[in-house]
C-alpha cells in the first residue's frame, strides 16, 4: 500500500530526464553527459521534496490570509520565505509569457464566439425563400403542389429504373 502512494506522488521519470538532459545540453560538452539512473531518481525525489515543501509553505500563507486558494503570489511569497530569492525573477517571468499567452487565447476565443454569433444573427435576420412570401395569399399553396409533383416524379424515375 505504502508503495502504490510512492507511486503517485513520483514524478514522470521521461519529465525529469528531459528536463535534465536539456538543463546539461545548455553548458558546453554538457549535452554529452551521461545520466545514471540512480542520479534521475535522486533529481525526481529531490524536486517531489521541493514541491512539497514549497507548497506547504504557500499553503500557510495562503490560510494566514484566511483564503482557501492558493495564487501564484503566494507561490512568490513562500519562495522567500524558504530562502529561494533567485527562482522569483525568473518565475515572475514565465508567469508573464503564461499570462500573455492566455490572454490571446481568450481574445482569440472570444473574436471566434462574436463572429459565430454576428453569423447566426445574420442568418435569423435574412430572410429564407417563401419567408416573406408567404404572407400573401395563396402562395403557400403553390408552393407544397410543387413538392408534391416533385416527390411524384421521383417516385415515376424510380420505378422506371425498376423496369
Amino acid at each position: 500500500m505504502a508503495k502504490e502512494a510512492a507511486e503517485v506522488e513520483d514524478l514522470p521519470r521521461v519529465i525529469v530526464r528531459r528536463m535534465v538532459k536539456d538543463k546539461l545540453s545548455q553548458f558546453p560538452g554538457g549535452g554529452e553527459i551521461q545520466v545514471q539512473k540512480e542520479a534521475l531518481l535522486a533529481f525526481s525525489e529531490s524536486a517531489r521534496i521541493f514541491i512539497h515543501y514549497l507548497s506547504a509553505t504557500a499553503d500557510d500563507i495562503c490560510k494566514e490570509s484566511k483564503r482557501q486558494t492558493i495564487n501564484a503570489d503566494d507561490v512568490l511569497k513562500a519562495l522567500e520565505e524558504i530562502e529561494f530569492p533567485e527562482f522569483i525573477g525568473p518565475l515572475k517571468k514565465s508567469l508573464d509569457e503564461f499570462r500573455q499567452k492566455n490572454a490571446a487565447k481568450r481574445s482569440a476565443a472570444k473574436e471566434r464566439q462574436a463572429d459565430k454569433k454576428r453569423k447566426l444573427d445574420e442568418d435569423k435576420s435574412v430572410p429564407e425563400k417563401g419567408d416573406d412570401e408567404g404572407e400573401g395569399e395563396g402562395e403557400d399553396e403553390g408552393e407544397g403542389e410543387d413538392e408534391v409533383e416533385d416527390e411524384g416524379e421521383d417516385e415515376e424515375d424510380g420505378e422506371d429504373e425498376n423496369n
